[in-house]
């Protein structure tokens, strides 16, 4: 099977490099709208570069968008017209509107479609959903949460991220979705500026939380921010009648307790979600491999790309008017 890789930019890199390797596929044709760099990186890792976007569509079997955000919904559209069996990094589009359209768009077409959600090919997390999948953790209470970068992107991203939760709290609410097998039904957040003033300057916040309530009756708080010195933290908690388990706490978890006689974790910390997921996003290629094959359905849908957008959306909302929003003031 050849893939067109769309992007090589830092997670076409890493995507490149993990597709060359996933069994089946046999040639990775890559492209990018910026002159050079398709070349530079299929040299750098075997692929096969092409002169255009066209170009790369036309000579692949399957297709995988790593490409900017605003570009995600043209290429969506350009690959299903063609029949391609599609990957997408999250978000299907840059707004709410464009996401409800292009999901529809994808499921009319009967198009294998697998949407880039890459904590759920974790093995902490796929343990997580087992143990409360197979009730060994009893009733689920509640979960926390907690996404913490080790720095802030750079200002030019910041105006066209979406802002805090649609762009980094969206994995979040992904796999709170998946991990309880329940939807959001209502959302409550605040934030503010703590240490980044260019924030403020875009409207956006550089820590924020929330409080979710989901359908199911599972209490769920979130920690976010922009900037964690120590490295990147991902960690989730599940609290239930039976047992309580964390994902993410270990000898990387830049985090270290203060009780006597506790000693630091053996490190080093997690530098940033490319060396965190590397093996999720490995799992998650070989996934699609399968789906572009017909071997399997898709593990991640569009419609999952709408529902965890529409709870970012109504925590964008929440905190924007500092009051409780529930999904079904959000469209869908």
């Amino acid at each position: 099977m050849r893939v067109a890789l769309i992007g090589a930019g830092r997670i076409g890199h890493l995507h490149a490099r993990l597709l060359g390797a996933t069994d089946g596929i046999e040639e990775v044709v890559i492209a990018d709208a910026v002159d050079g760099r398709a070349i530079a990186l299929a040299a750098e890792v075997g692929g096969t570069p092409a002169a255009s976007i066209e170009e790369a569509l036309a000579a692949a079997d399957a297709v995988v968008i790593a490409a900017s955000t605003d570009a995600h919904a043209g290429l969506i559209r350009a690959a299903i017209g063609r029949r391609l069996p599609t990957f997408c990094e999250k978000p299907l589009a840059a707004d709410l509107g464009d996401t409800l359209a292009v999901a529809r768009e994808i499921e009319a077409s009967g198009v294998p479609f697998q949407l880039g959600f890459q904590r759920r090919f974790d093995p902490g997390y796929r343990e997580a959903r087992r143990l409360v999948e197979s009730g060994e953790l009893g009733t689920i209470y509640a979960l926390r949460l907690a996404g913490h970068d080790p720095a802030p992107p750079h200002e030019s991203y910041i105006p066209a991220s979406g802002g805090l939760f649609r762009d980094f709290s969206i994995h979040d609410f992904d796999v709170l979705r998946w991990l309880t097998g329940s939807e959001v039904e209502e959302v409550y957040a605040d934030g503010g500026v703590r240490g980044f003033e260019v924030f403020a300057k875009y409207g956006d916040v550089d820590t924020a939380v929330a409080t979710l309530r989901l359908r199911n009756g599972v209490l769920a708080v979130m920690t976010v921010a922009r900037h964690d010195p120590l490295g990147y933290d991902i960690r989730a908690e599940i609290f239930g009648s039976r047992d309580s388990v964390a994902v993410g706490l270990g000898p990387h978890t830049p985090l270290r307790s203060v009780e006597p006689g506790v000693p630091p974790p053996a490190g080093p910390a997690w530098s940033s979600f490319l060396v965190r997921f590397e093996s999720a996003y490995a799992a998650e290629l070989a996934a699609f491999a399968a789906v572009a094959r017909g071997e399997a359905s898709s593990p991640c849908s569009a419609r999952d790309g709408v529902e965890a957008l529409r709870v970012a959306e109504a925590a964008t909302t929440a905190l924007a008017q500092h009051r409780v929003v529930r999904l079904e003031e959000i469209p869908c």
